[in-house]
């Protein structure tokens, strides 16, 4: 009757990594204490990770051969295993090591319509110049869908904003279990054509344009241009809405009406003949947000970036406070 086979050992799916790269050590040095001293091990410390490994194993794992030691065909099978793990875990703190020196990694960053003329492009020229091997990707989206994609995986960092009293924030509900930091504030501006009685004052008083025909943004701009006039006491009369920053400048400059931007928006579209643009006297503002997913900040390329975001926004919005512009100077 033949004999039977021998059973699995019940403690072979026990096997740890580090057992089979003790075994490895112990094949290419052939001593225990030779491989003690190349693992930074001590000998008695070695010799009870090999009889762990024997143990779990369920057959010996090396013999002795005089005064040295041996691996069995057993121990020589996990000892090319130990080979691979060895090697995949020097990938693996190589590649750690390019990601702290950030020599590699990736961002992923979605913004609104004006930031990406503005704060954008600074943002990728210098993450390129300072972090070359980091890749750097950029969609231009409004709020509600930035932050949507960094819930979904699908951006590292967004760069929204939200209006004081914003109905439709983007920074509440849908930024639950995110990470969400105000990182500056962009001043509001009057836009009036150029020769509008108004463009001789420093700040304007929107109640002061009550009759005027407005010029309408974004649907969130929109609510929130309703919401300063009604502060101011009138409902304005919407003659246009358009989402194209420059071309508000241009149909206010042609005496269809007049608007409120914020200051990104103004430095996208640039100082155009025929229009004034003044600050408001209310000081009116939106607010700035970096968000990204929870610890997503904790990756060295995604810190990084964030940092440099917030450097970033924090100087442009400076400039911007206060600032009164004339097309035609």
């Amino acid at each position: 009757m033949p004999a039977a086979a021998d059973p699995i050992h019940p403690g072979a799916a026990d096997l740890d990594a580090m057992s089979l790269i003790v075994l490895r050590a112990v094949a290419d040095h052939g001593t225990i204490t030779a491989a003690a001293a190349a693992l930074g091990f001590s000998q008695p410390a070695l010799s009870q990770q090999m009889r762990r490994a024997e143990a779990r194993a369920g057959m010996a794992l090396v013999e002795r051969t005089g005064r040295g030691i041996r691996l069995t065909a057993a121990g020589r099978l996990l000892a090319r295993h130990g080979t691979t793990i060895a090697t995949t875990l020097e990938a693996a703190r190589g590649e750690l090591a390019e990601l702290r020196g950030l020599r590699s990694g990736r961002v992923r960053l979605m913004a609104f319509p004006s930031a990406s003329p503005t704060v954008v492009p600074e943002f990728m020229a210098e993450m390129a110049a300072q972090h070359p091997g980091v890749q750097v990707s950029f969609v231009e989206a409004e709020p509600p869908e930035a932050v949507r994609a960094v819930r979904e995986d699908r951006a590292d960092l967004a760069l929204t904003f939200s209006y004081p009293g914003d109905r439709s924030d983007p920074h509440r509900e849908s930024a639950r279990g995110l990470e969400v930091g105000a990182i500056g504030v962009d001043p509001m501006h009057v836009v009036l054509p150029a020769d509008h009685p108004l463009a001789a004052r420093d700040a304007v008083d929107l109640a002061d344009l009550a009759g005027e025909r407005w010029i309408a943004g974004c649907p969130r701009c929109r609510g929130h241009l309703l919401e300063l006039c009604d502060v101011a006491g009138f409902e304005p009369t919407i003659a246009v809405e358009t989402d194209n920053f420059v071309a508000v400048e241009e149909l206010v400059a042609s005496g269809l009406g007049v608007a409120v931007l914020p200051g990104l928006a103004v430095e996208s579209a640039g100082a155009r003949p025929g229009v004034a643009v003044r600050a408001t006297v209310n000081d009116d503002r939106r607010t700035l947000h970096l968000v990204a997913a929870r610890g997503g900040t904790g990756i060295p390329a995604v810190a990084v970036a964030a940092d440099l975001l917030t450097r970033l926004v924090g100087r442009r919005t400076a400039r911007s406070a206060g600032r009164n512009i004339d097309g035609d100077a």
